[in-house]
C-alpha cells in the first residue's frame, strides 16, 4: 500500500468512526422520558351563549367543603419530580419517583399552611445509564455526598374557600430548593385539583446550573441552555 492510499484509508476509517460515534451519541443521549401530568388536560370551552353556559353548569363538579380540604396531606408514592434540560437539539427530561413530603392545608389562613418535600437523587433517571452515572457522579451532583434534594415552603398564596371537584385552582408556593447542599429561593407556579378524595398538584419553577454551584454540562457536540426546569407532579392523600 503506497503512502497516498494509506492516507485515504486512514481518513476513511476516521470519518467512519466519527459518524458511528455521532450516531451512538445521538441514539443514547436523546430524550427517553415523557412528562406525565397528574392533572389531565381539560378541553377549553368558551361560554359565549346561554346554551354553552347551561352546558357548563351541567358538567360542573360537586362542591368541595373546607372539611374535606383542611388538614394534613402526605405525598403518595405515585408522585414524581422532573428535571428538564434543553440542549441545542432537544429538551432532555430526568424523572425522580422517590418523592416524600407533606402539605398542611388551611383555607382560612394561608400563613398557617406548611409544606415540604424531598427526593432521593440516586433515583434520578433519564433512561440512559451512561448519562445518569455521569450526572450523579462526584464531578456533578455528587449524590453519594448529597443524597437528597429538598423543597421547604415558606409561604403559599391565598386559596379560595370554595372549590369544585376536578376543577384546577391556582396556587403559588414560595420556598427554598436545596440541591447539592446549596439553597435557592424559588417560586413554584402551580395548579391543584381535588378529585376522588385526593389532591393533585402540578407546578414548575426555573433555576440555573450556577444557582447550585454546577457547571453547564455543554459539550463539543451539544450546547446546553443555562436554565433548567423543575416540575412537581404530586398526588397527595389525607
Amino acid at each position: 500500500m503506497n503512502k497516498k492510499t494509506w492516507i485515504w484509508t486512514a481518513a476513511g476509517v476516521v470519518a467512519a468512526g466519527a459518524i458511528a460515534a455521532f450516531v451512538l451519541l445521538n441514539n443514547s443521549l436523546g430524550n427517553n422520558v415523557e412528562i406525565e401530568s397528574v392533572i389531565p388536560a381539560q378541553e377549553q370551552t368558551t361560554a359565549n351563549s346561554g346554551t354553552a353556559a347551561a352546558n357548563a353548569a351541567e358538567t360542573a363538579g360537586a362542591a368541595v367543603t373546607a372539611e374535606q380540604l383542611n388538614g394534613a396531606w402526605s405525598i403518595a408514592d405515585t408522585s414524581k419530580v422532573y428535571w428538564s434540560v434543553t440542549t441545542s437539539k432537544e429538551t432532555v427530561n430526568f424523572v425522580n419517583p422517590t418523592v416524600q413530603g407533606t402539605w398542611n392545608v388551611n383555607l382560612d389562613d394561608a400563613a398557617a399552611m406548611t409544606g415540604e418535600g424531598s427526593v432521593e437523587m440516586s433515583a434520578l433517571d433519564s433512561g440512559t445509564a451512561q448519562r445518569d452515572d455521569h450526572v450523579k457522579g462526584a464531578d456533578f451532583l455528587d449524590v453519594e455526598q448529597f443524597p437528597q434534594s429538598t423543597f421547604v415552603v415558606s409561604s403559599f398564596s391565598e386559596l379560595p374557600t370554595e372549590w369544585t371537584e376536578d376543577k384546577a385552582v391556582p396556587v403559588q408556593m414560595q420556598g427554598t430548593l436545596t440541591v447539592k447542599g446549596v439553597d435557592k429561593d424559588v417560586t413554584f407556579d402551580s395548579q391543584v385539583v381535588y378529585s376522588g378524595g385526593q389532591l393533585m398538584l402540578s407546578g414548575t419553577t426555573t433555576v440555573t446550573f450556577a444557582d447550585f454551584g454546577l457547571s453547564n454540562p455543554h459539550s463539543i457536540v451539544l450546547e446546553t441552555e443555562n436554565e433548567l426546569e423543575v416540575r412537581l407532579e404530586l398526588v397527595l392523600n389525607k
